[in-house]
């Protein structure tokens, strides 16, 4: 009988909490590529605001997943998850260990439980469903509706985020499926995953996003915005739309002054590391440790020890 495969070490956190100078200390320590869960660093020229690895920094750890696409091109994260499970499977073919490195939960969730294979859905039966909904009673009966065809899900919504509820009958509607049948169908991941989220005391890691923020501000963000719509850039493109290019592109167009975007790109980054703690507080079989803790130590906790 075969061994079971080790589990791939994976390391998670909230923006700014030093993630790169782990990574970096897990890959010496470990023999390791690293493979970014990073949805931004994904994309060229997008260097600045996403805090990207430095030149040097990928030199002393080959990345994955840094660099790879073009503004132009989409990136979704079950097209990630595949080519991480490949690349896992090569970098460990090559006598390597695969590092996961990142904070793009979506990317995180896709890699390690699966997405399911959902059909896209035309605009024309969202918009039924939204006419439906601006009714007298429409939330009412959206909700009773769907705790008629897929009661599993109407259990896990609450019945006052109506996108979710339409989102659930949207896809009934077109395919005669419930969400959770398709939940139920999506196959497993190949690879299994132990996984490390690093933490700060919540001042001490608000005061290095803010931090964070002010240096990508003298590195140059607004340059580097600012020559991406030279070039072009359409700022609805989605990975234009997040943290710290939103706003960047509202200032250049007139629609901030240079403090109010300094403190908008502060303030949400700070909402969005809220977020992300909440997401990894729900996976129950995560370790965590402080950021500054001991690479060896950290090595232990992902089960390879040096």
């Amino acid at each position: 009988m075969s061994t079971p495969a080790r589990p791939v070490p994976t390391v998670v956190g909230p923006t700014a909490v030093g993630k790169t100078a782990m990574s970096l200390a897990l890959a010496d320590l470990l023999d390791a590529e690293i493979l970014s869960a990073d949805s931004r660093q994904v994309y060229r020229g997008l260097d600045v605001g996403t805090a990207k690895p430095s030149a040097a920094a990928r030199r002393r750890a080959r990345h994955h997943f840094i660099d790879e696409k073009d503004l132009s091109e989409d990136f979704s994260a079950g097209q990630f998850a595949e080519a991480a499970h490949e690349r896992i499977d090569a970098i460990r073919e090559r006598g390597r260990e695969a590092l996961v490195v990142g904070g793009s939960t979506l990317y995180v969730h896709a890699l390690q439980e699966g997405l399911a294979d959902i059909p896209d859905v035309p605009k024309e039966v969202r918009g039924r469903l939204n006419r439906r909904l601006e009714e007298d009673d429409g939330a009412e009966a959206l909700f009773a509706r769907l705790q008629e065809v897929d009661p599993d899900r109407a259990a896990k919504l609450d019945a006052t985020k109506t996108h979710q509820v339409i989102r659930a009958l949207e896809v009934y509607d077109h395919t005669g499926h419930t969400l959770t049948h398709f939940h139920q169908q999506q196959p497993e991941p190949p690879h299994d995953f132990r996984t490390v989220v690093l933490r700060r005391d919540r001042q001490r890691l608000y005061d290095r996003i803010n931090r964070r923020v002010d240096q990508m501000l003298s590195d140059g963000l607004v340059e580097e915005v600012r020559a991406l719509r030279e070039r072009g850039a359409d700022r609805h493109r989605a990975p234009l739309r997040t943290i710290g290019y939103r706003e960047v592109f509202e200032f250049l167009d007139g629609e901030h002054d240079r403090a109010e975007m300094q403190r908008l790109i502060k303030r949400n980054s700070r909402r969005y590391a809220k977020r992300q703690l909440t997401w990894f507080r729900r996976c129950d079989h995560y370790e965590w440790t402080h950021a500054d803790t001991p690479a060896d130590e950290v090595a232990e906790l992902l089960g390879r020890a040096s």
